[in-house]
């Protein structure tokens, strides 16, 4: 028998176990969600086969239909703003220090990320960029510059200032919403962001940062663009897919 990769699953949802978000460190990137803990639980391992498929296309030594299990390592009922992707608290894996490799490993798919998103957008009319779905929805134009925000976010709560960053998230939010300039806009703040990345040093990758009521490490800050990236890469592909696109 095949041996049984079991992924720890850290849990977030409210108290009354509403809106949940599961995210699987080992496969940094990977989360699942659902209105309900048991919706987000039960869609898991769906979650980690397509983060799997994923990491495979772009050349990871994975294998997407190995026997898998999970177990809840942690579960955060407190706090504000909990099912949304980053409890005030945090989860234990995100304060340790990151090493070079790991860094080096998480920004091979962030850039992964970044170049499928561009990539699903490419070629959209404005008409496809700017309609927003029957349910009220945010436009693709305004998912893509939500993303780029949080990007440069992430980055700023790690490290402060970054040169060229409100330049190139500028550029983004002004980009008229045709698919080319919004897609060059995106793909300079991917390029910059990588660039001040990897350039961490290695005091930047093991300290912690307090901003408000959270402290972000260099491991938080990855895990949470990671993260945010692979949401909006699923949610855009979702939307295309129903739509024909």
């Amino acid at each position: 028998m095949d041996a049984i990769t079991e992924y720890a699953l850290y849990v977030e949802s409210g108290p009354r176990r509403r809106k949940t978000m599961v995210h699987v460190l080992e496969l940094l990137g990977c989360i699942a969600q659902g209105a309900t803990t048991e919706e987000a639980l039960q869609g898991t391992p769906g979650a980690i086969r397509a983060y799997l498929c994923f990491l495979k296309r772009h050349g990871e030594a994975v294998e997407p239909e190995a026997a898998i299990s999970t177990t809840i390592a942690v579960h955060v009922m407190e706090g504000s703003w909990i099912g949304q992707g980053d409890p005030a608290a945090g989860f234990p894996p995100d304060f340790e220090a990151l090493r070079a490799g790991d860094l080096a490993v998480y920004l091979r798919r962030l850039d992964w990320l970044w170049s499928d998103l561009l990539e699903t957008v490419q070629g959209l009319s404005r008409q496809q960029l700017v309609a927003r779905p029957e349910d009220g929805g945010r436009s693709l134009d305004a998912i893509l510059k939500h993303v780029a925000g949080a990007h440069g976010a992430y980055l700023r709560y790690l490290v402060g200032k970054v040169d060229g960053l409100p330049a190139a998230l500028r550029a983004v939010e002004e980009a008229d919403p045709e698919s080319v300039p919004l897609a060059l806009a995106l793909a300079h703040l991917g390029h910059a962001c990588v660039a001040r990345l990897e350039a961490l040093t290695e005091a930047e990758r093991s300290r912690s940062v307090p901003h408000g009521q959270l402290t972000w490490t260099a491991r938080r800050a990855l895990r949470r663009m990671l993260e945010h990236a692979w949401e909006h890469l699923s949610e855009i592909s979702r939307r295309l897919e129903k739509a024909g696109g």
